[in-house]
């Protein structure tokens, strides 16, 4: 098994790259985003990886997180997809746009990546939904550092819901909706309101 790969950058393709380690280099698909930072040849790059081993090949997976590493092996357990159609949606949509895309339900959004048709989107949103957590998607915003007692979680957690929801009634989408509400720094004195009109100024 290998977990991760550090090397130089011997060169780039649409979809892959190909890394130096100790002079054997290894192609490595990767989701759209670490393309979009345009790493040069001969750089170093460091990613987390998987692999996949079929009787025609074997092939070599990486991302720039654990955590995203972690959200497509959640993806490749969804029946029908497999590991490219999983790099596939991780390129097209962010690791935190979906799971806000999921928890809200979000067929749309989903449906952008490649191959990814709204009947296969909704099995996607029902396999994971349940695994995906609300603190895991406003992990950074959604709990002070410490001390935090349940009944303070869940009202927080009852306060997100609720602008979400004003703001997909104001005609937002559920992502949109959910991006602008995680993009408030939430304060221990936070109120809805305050919270509500903070997410519209994000949109």
């Amino acid at each position: 098994m290998i977990s991760f790969i550090r090397g130089k950058i011997a060169w780039i393709t649409e979809n892959t790259v190909v890394i130096d380690h100790q002079g054997i280099g290894y192609e490595v698909s990767v989701p759209a985003s670490i393309l979009m930072k345009q790493p040069r040849q001969g750089e170093e790059i460091f990613l987390y990886t998987y692999l996949q081993v079929r009787e025609d090949g074997i092939s070599l997976f990486g991302f720039e997180s654990r955590d995203e590493l972690k959200v497509f092996r959640m993806l490749i357990g969804v029946s029908g997809i497999g590991p490219k159609g999983a790099v596939g949606i991780l390129s097209a949509v962010s690791v935190d746009n979906l799971r806000f895309a999921v928890l809200s339900e979000d067929e749309k959004t989903i449906s952008k990546a490649p191959g990814i048709g709204t009947k296969t989107a909704r099995k996607l949103i029902l396999e994971l939904k349940d695994k995906f957590k609300l603190e895991d998607a406003f992990r950074q915003n959604i709990l002070p550092e410490s001390g935090q007692i349940e009944e303070t979680k869940n009202a927080r957690q009852q306060m997100i819901y609720e602008a979400i929801q004003a703001l997909t009634a104001l005609g937002f989408s559920r992502t949109e909706a959910s991006r602008a509400v995680n993009a408030v720094e939430l304060s221990e004195e936070i109120t809805a309101d305050d919270l509500l009109k903070a997410a519209l100024k994000k949109l």
